[in-house]
């Protein structure tokens, strides 16, 4: 058997991503077609079924290659991530015009014309992308334009190509977000989520894991968490949060079932009687 991570490599026993031959065995292998969401939020689950357990989320703009499709379910590997799943087939559509811009605020609303007045036809969440092909003003607000003819609240956006400065600013800004597990977006995230959500919005990619992540974000520190500050990040079994400053986290938890602080000393006792003291700590 392969001990290449399934999450992260696209191989079953009947198909597999034609850049792991050599690598696995599989009946058959193909180059897979590239693929755009088309919907707000994607679930990546672990099997083709509607009931299958969700282990991650698409934003809409994000990019896949499709390897197979069969039953309404295509399986597909993320291109941002190179996480490896099965979603719904109807929530893909051709790669089409690369989006321009991206969504900043946690959450914002289409609108079906420039007018807030008018009524939402639905929300995106922060991190997704689209193609804006106009501009508008109503009542002093300014619209970008889809090309759907739907309009987005100008103000929620920025070029795709700018990123933020300080990922703990954009985990702050999802502070009260409900807690989702395999969550990945504005309107339901779990830990591992809001951390590779934040350092998205500044240009950092990162894996989508917790494991994934206490392998590979940044550079490991000591075992001491007394010299921890803005930024860093401290890993349990199974689970991650994000230092505010240097006594206080930001964390998805299924505690408060929500995106809160608190501060680290009692947060490490509190978590202790399920997932044991920390792992590791690691500076982003």
């Amino acid at each position: 058997m392969s001990a290449l991570d399934r999450r992260l490599n696209a191989f079953r026993p009947d198909l597999a991503d034609e850049r792991l031959s050599g690598q696995v065995e599989a009946r058959n292998f193909a180059a897979g077609r590239p693929a755009r969401v088309a919907v707000p939020v994607l679930g990546v689950l672990d099997a083709p079924r509607p009931d299958a357990g969700l282990d991650t989320q698409l934003l809409a703009g994000d990019t896949v290659r499709v390897f197979d499709e069969a039953e309404g379910f295509s399986w597909v590997q993320a291109e941002r991530d190179g996480y490896v799943g099965y979603v719904s087939g109807a929530g893909l559509a051709p790669v089409g015009d690369a989006p321009t811009h991206v969504v900043v605020a946690p959450r914002t609303f289409t609108y079906r014309e420039p007018n807030m007045k008018k009524g939402a036809t639905g929300a995106l969440s922060m991190g997704s992308h689209v193609r804006i092909v106009g501009s508008a003003s109503a009542r002093g607000t300014d619209y970008a334009l889809l090309e759907s003819g739907e309009a987005l609240i100008a103000a929620h956006l920025r070029p795709a190509g700018e990123v933020s400065g300080d990922y703990v600013a954009v985990a702050e800004m999802l502070e009260h977000t409900p807690y989702l597990w395999g969550g990945a977006s504005a309107f339901g995230i779990d830990c591992s989520g809001l951390v590779q959500l934040s350092m998205r919005m500044t240009g950092q990619g990162v894996r989508r894991d917790t494991d994934m992540q206490a392998a590979t974000v940044g550079t490991a520190l000591g075992d001491d968490p007394a010299g921890l500050r803005r930024g860093d990040l401290v890993f349990w079994k199974g689970h991650v949060a994000i230092m505010a400053d240097d006594e206080t986290i930001i964390h998805a938890n299924g505690h408060t079932m929500m995106v809160s602080r608190e501060k680290l000393a009692p947060a490490i006792e509190r978590i202790a009687y399920l997932y044991g003291p920390p792992t590791g700590f690691r500076r982003a």
